[in-house]
């Protein structure tokens, strides 16, 4: 039996406002985590938070964005569409390190293990993590992309 697959950001998981159990592992999907981040999470996989060029490229046009009076919120989203972070970010998880991590997350899910993902984003800013989440569910619930590696399962154990 599969295990589960959701999202949430470490506020949320600081201040008990994430619905969780007790029983997920809460696995970080951030660049460049700060040490209360790590605090926060049960691990952090480095190689499935967004390229530092990208999220450089985003941040810088987001504050350009506020410069001309457009809310945090909204300019984190018009930076979004404005610098294709999407297609970028998706992109990014074909290349070897992100491929082997998502390889890993997926036999993790598939094997039973309840996985949410966490960054810093919250609930109003898009996020590469919903994207993340959809990716790793797609994979679980129909075998993995056409030409992705294939790895045989893990025993993760009582």
């Amino acid at each position: 039996m599969s295990g589960t697959v959701s999202e949430t950001y470490v506020a949320a998981i600081q201040h008990d406002l994430a619905d969780l159990d007790g029983g997920e592992t809460l696995v970080g999907v951030v660049r460049e985590p700060t040490g209360w981040f790590h605090a926060a999470v049960d691990e952090n996989v480095a190689e499935l938070g967004p390229p530092s060029a990208l999220l450089e490229e985003t941040k810088q046009r987001a504050e350009d964005l506020k410069l001309q009076g457009l809310c945090e919120e909204g300019a984190h989203n018009a930076a979004w569409d404005e610098t294709e972070f999407e297609s970028r970010y998706l992109a990014h998880l074909a290349d070897a390190a992100p491929r082997r991590a998502l390889d890993d997350l997926t036999d993790r899910v598939a094997d039973g293990e309840d996985v949410v993902l966490v960054c810093f984003e919250g609930e109003r800013k898009r996020c590469h993590r919903t994207l993340l989440r959809d990716r790793l569910r797609d994979r679980v619930d129909g075998g993995r992309e056409p030409g992705a590696s294939s790895r045989s399962p893990r025993n993760r154990g009582p």
